[in-house]
């Protein structure tokens, strides 16, 4: 958003209602009287006259103010109070009327375009805020243009809340910047009669080819945790083959007994072949037991 439009969208949202309904129909009712008046005297041009003239002041001196809204009233440069809502009345050039404030929840949208977190990476970030006005009087008569100044101010608050925070801490907390970017708002528009009742914090983007970066850093963090596990389960393994060597060198029967199990794993399916060394049977003394096996089997 160029500072342009940033400007001159809340310039526009500010209203001036110069004639309202109530007093156009007032007009008209006091011109349409004149005129009659006007004929039954013989067509005299002086009660389309005082018609007229009595419709204009009505016409500039009553004033619609809606349920939401507020309005300041000048007389002759000094305030004399709030108006509003429903039908007021004022002297025309006498009095004037500020701009209508509406009361209700207002959503402000704000972005900050290459801002440099305290890691110096460039982002984008776009931030949602929701305000209030709690104080009309204040908001007219201590601020020119309330709307522009919440949005220039969110703007430089959001920059100075990214500098202070690290790329990662904008991606996974998003909820914890945006309340720190609340009260940091709040403390500056609370003078003007405006409360920010939250921000949130919509979009982060950062460029393609750091994303690029980030995202292969991220795959060789994976690969180097995978690493480290693989490597702390050969650890735990070899730990127990470790374990297991001394129990089988302080008891040799059950170290016979756990080869014959695996040779008995080994030869039990049909078709299988085991091929064991002769030295490694005359150890365990296996010998007769591996004929009384085959013997068995062929039987």
């Amino acid at each position: 958003m160029s500072p342009t439009m940033s400007q001159m969208t809340p310039r526009a949202r500010i209203e001036r209602k110069q004639i309202s309904g109530p007093g156009f129909a007032v007009f008209v009712v006091c011109l349409v009287a004149g005129l009659a008046v006007s004929q039954l005297l013989g067509n005299r041009p002086e009660p389309i006259a005082s018609g007229a003239i009595i419709g204009l002041y009505f016409l500039f001196a009553i004033k619609v103010v809606n349920q939401w809204e507020k309005v300041a009233v000048l007389r002759l440069g000094r305030y004399l109070g709030l108006r509003g809502p429903g039908m007021v009345f004022i002297i025309p050039v006498v009095d004037t009327l500020s701009q209508f404030v509406d009361q209700r929840v207002r959503v402000t949208s704000v972005s900050a375009e290459s801002s440099l977190t305290s890691d110096t990476v460039p982002v984008n970030v776009d931030a949602i805020i929701f305000w209030v006005v709690w104080n009309a009087e204040k908001s007219i008569l201590e601020v020119e243009n309330f709307i522009e100044a919440i949005t220039l101010s969110a703007q430089t608050a959001l920059r100075e809340t990214i500098g202070r925070h690290q790329l990662a801490d904008l991606v996974t907390e998003r909820e914890t910047m945006g309340h720190g970017l609340q009260q940091l708002l709040d403390e500056k528009t609370n003078p003007w009669g405006i409360t920010v009742q939250s921000v949130e914090i919509r979009d982060v983007r950062i460029p393609g080819p750091l994303e690029d970066a980030m995202s292969r850093q991220a795959q060789a963090e994976r690969e180097r945790q995978a690493r480290i596990i693989l490597g702390d389960a050969e650890t735990q393994i070899s730990g127990k083959f470790a374990e297991a060597a001394k129990v089988y060198q302080e008891n040799p029967v059950a170290l016979h007994l756990r080869a014959m199990n695996m040779l008995y794993e080994a030869i039990k399916e049909k078709g299988s072949m085991v091929i064991v060394p002769s030295s490694a049977v005359e150890t365990m003394g296996l010998g007769g037991m591996l004929a009384t096996a085959s013997l068995g089997k062929g039987q």
